[in-house]
This record gives C-alpha cells, sequence and structure tokens, in this order.
C-alpha cells in the first residue's frame, strides 16, 4: 500500500498565500514602500501560487469540501454586486483575487489528509512574518512603536499593523503549545517558536488576539482532557497560574487592557461601535440587503468596520452573512463529530479563535489570513485518503509444449 506524501513545493505555495494576505496599508516602514510595489508585490504572490498550485495539481486532482463550496458560493453574491460597478472597478478587481484565492485552495485540498503538514506550513510561514517584525524593532524601535499607534508595535520593514501582528502571534503560539501536548514537537523548538511570539503579542497590545488565543485554548485543551494526561497538567497548571496572576497582577492587567483609554472609549470598542451604528442605520435597497455593496476596503464612509459579519452585510449581503454562518457550521459541526484527537484540537482552537475575532476584526468574506486559518482546520478535519494498493503484476504464463496440448485434446 501507498499513501501520497505531500510535496514539499506546496509549502512555497502556502507561504505565498500568506504572503498575499499581508495586505498593502499599515505604518510607516523605515524604507519607504508605494502602496502600488506592496500590491504589484501580493498580487504576484497570488498568481504565483496559483499557477504553482496548478503545475503540482495537473490533474485537477480535488477533495471534496463543504468549505470550499461554501467560499465558491460566496462568489456569486460578490460578483453580483459588484458587476453595476457602484464600487468601481476595484470591486471586480477583489472579486478575481479571491476566486484564484479559493482555486488555489481547491488545487492545494488534494493533500488535505487530516494530518499536521499544513500546521507546520502555517507556523513557519507567520514565524517568518514575525521575523520581520522582531527584526524592524530593532532597526528603528521608534518606527516600529510610533507615537501614532499609542506606542504599539507595527511592522517597520512590512506595513503591519498591531492587530495583524498580534493575530500572527496568537494562532501560532496556539498551535505550537497543542503540537506540544500532542507530541509532534519537542519542548525547545517549540519554546523557540512560542516565546518571541508571546513577547510580541504583549508588545501589540492587542486584546482580541489575547482573548481569542485563550479562548481557543480552552477549547481545544478541553477536547483532550478526556484523553490525554499531557493536557489535564496542562490545563490545571493554566487555571492555577492565571488565577495567581490575576490576584497578583491585577492591577497591570487592567491597565494593560485599557491601553490608556477612558472606560467609555473601552465600552464602545475604541469607536468601532459609532461605525456599526451608522452602517446599520444607512438606507439601503432590496437588492443591496441582499447581495450587498460590492468587494471594497471593509470600510464605511472612510472608517474601518472592524466587524467580520457588518463587512460581509455591506459587501456581501445576507446571502454573505448566511454561507459565512454556514462555513462555521460545517466546520464546527464536522469538530464535534470526530472523536478526541490534536488534529481535532488544533482545528478546535483555530475555529473559536476565528469565531472570536470576528467580532472586532474584518476578514471573513474576502481573501484573508482568517480564511486561512480556516483552511488549515478544514484540512485537520478532512478524512485521510484511501491508500492506494500496488499494482500486483500478472503471473507469469507457462508455456505448454505441443505435444502435451496434443495430448490434452486427445
Amino acid at each position: 500500500m501507498t499513501v501520497e506524501r505531500t510535496p514539499k513545493l506546496v509549502g512555497t505555495v502556502w507561504g505565498l498565500l500568506v504572503l498575499n494576505t499581508l495586505g498593502s496599508t499599515g505604518a510607516e516602514t523605515v524604507v519607504p514602500l508605494p502602496r502600488s510595489l506592496i500590491q504589484m508585490v501580493t498580487m504576484g504572490a497570488l498568481v504565483a501560487a496559483f499557477s504553482l498550485a496548478l503545475v503540482l495539481n495537473l490533474r485537477l486532482r480535488v477533495r471534496a469540501s463543504a468549505f470550499l463550496f461554501l467560499l465558491t458560493l460566496l462568489l456569486v453574491p460578490s460578483l453580483i454586486a459588484s458587476a453595476d460597478l457602484e464600487s468601481g472597478l476595484g470591486a471586480l478587481f477583489r472579486c478575481a483575487r479571491l476566486a484564484l484565492f479559493v482555486g488555489t485552495l481547491w488545487l492545494l485540498s488534494r493533500w488535505w489528509d487530516g494530518g499536521p503538514t499544513f500546521v507546520r506550513h502555517h507556523i513557519r510561514m507567520y514565524f517568518l512574518v514575525l521575523c520581520t517584525v522582531a527584526a524592524g524593532a530593532l532597526v528603528s524601535p521608534g518606527a516600529a512603536m510610533p507615537d501614532l499607534y499609542g506606542g504599539r508595535l507595527v511592522g517597520a520593514l512590512w506595513p503591519l499593523t498591531p492587530p495583524q501582528i498580534g493575530q500572527y502571534a496568537a494562532v501560532i503560539i496556539g498551535l505550537a503549545v497543542l503540537l506540544v501536548l500532542g507530541g509532534r514537537t519537542d519542548r525547545r523548538s517549540a519554546a523557540l517558536v512560542i516565546v518571541p511570539s508571546l513577547v510580541l503579542l504583549m508588545l501589540t497590545h492587542t486584546r482580541t488576539a489575547t482573548l481569542g488565543l485563550l479562548v481557543g485554548l480552552t477549547l481545544a485543551i478541553g477536547s483532550l482532557t478526556l484523553t490525554s494526561a499531557a493536557a489535564r497538567r496542562f490545563f490545571s497548571w493554566a487555571v492555577l497560574c492565571a488565577a495567581v496572576a490575576a490576584v497578583v497582577f491585577a492591577s497591570a492587567l487592567q491597565a494593560w487592557f485599557l491601553r490608556g483609554q477612558s472606560e467609555e472609549n473601552f465600552s464602545n470598542l475604541t469607536g468601532r461601535a459609532k461605525v456599526w451604528d451608522a452602517l446599520l442605520a444607512a438606507p439601503r435597497t432590496i437588492g443591496e440587503q441582499v447581495f450587498g455593496m460590492g468587494l471594497g476596503d471593509k470600510s464605511f464612509d472612510g472608517l474601518p468596520i472592524d466587524n467580520s459579519w457588518l463587512a460581509v452585510y455591506h459587501e456581501q449581503g445576507l446571502i454573505g452573512i448566511a454561507l459565512v454562518a454556514a462555513v462555521f457550521v460545517a466546520l464546527g459541526g464536522v469538530a464535534l463529530l470526530r472523536p478526541p484527537s490534536l488534529a481535532r484540537a488544533c482545528a478546535i482552537f483555530l475555529i473559536g479563535y476565528c469565531a472570536l475575532a470576528s467580532y472586532t476584526e474584518a476578514g471573513l468574506g474576502d481573501a484573508s489570513p482568517y480564511l486561512l486559518h480556516l483552511a488549515v482546520a478544514a484540512s485537520l478535519l478532512a478524512q485521510p485518503a484511501a491508500a492506494t494498493p500496488l499494482p500486483v503484476p500478472d503471473p507469469p504464463r507457462r508455456r505448454v509444449p505441443r505435444w502435451a496440448r496434443t495430448s490434452e485434446v486427445t
């Protein structure tokens, strides 16, 4: 029996997808990078990812996936709303980008087998991104922690915002912890990823990423406690340390979460609630309510929406919300039906993180890191492909002498 191995170039394709979703806006970098150049690099990365995935999968073998099917359906309201060009030609450009992104995931689904391959690719690629952030902080601390962002860590070499850095750090910390608990990596290797990522997460002061990490790990480790003694020990120690920290460092933790903001500003989520109220109060036609306004830059009246559900409603309408909700229902339902395992725990962590982050971050309706996180979850929940039996050669035919054949006939 033989099992198809994942080509090493699949990791390159995944890295190109990560590069495409880094975005082109953010803090000012040490060396000014024109936005047009950044967009050229990110879009070139997506085209290269699709082309390379196509070369690796010339026979177009794909795995059945409800997740990818729903993402493909999401293109329908996106195209319908963008076709009237009310949002400009940029909307059609974003539709093409989403189509290439989903098409690349379809081509990679051939190697979704429930193993940790894509988890490792995910950790490696985002850790490389965090290495550029750390390098920028060492080269120019002032540019890496500017006053414009309240002294929070940003990308000084590539324009990355604090929420982006916090998201990447939180996701790879959670996945690395789960790999250690599952015995898929040693503690030293995991510490080389977890410790610096945790430092960068703290420097970003990103509340959503921190809460997503804690909630996601709680759900994931909780799913392992019945079958893993290591998970039970880790969970017990984590609860004890959290209780002690909450008592001893209560004032410091409160100050970290408030980030110098007033309680009123904190309660309305740093002004997000005002944008949300204005978006919901804006008049819309029936068609705009159903299909949305077309893919845009996830903003309303020039202000970021910072909510995946409202961003999807604004750009892809009620149909888009239904499809994104179906994605979570499909992935969550499959995860609950799977027996306890490391793959299931990692998938639960990613699903839980994305669900929590969707309240204050946008991206579930377009090509984004959040869709890559959910794609990794889908790869972990896929059933292993059936092994292909080796071809058995036919037994050699014995030559029967002519006199023997004649005697048989007589």
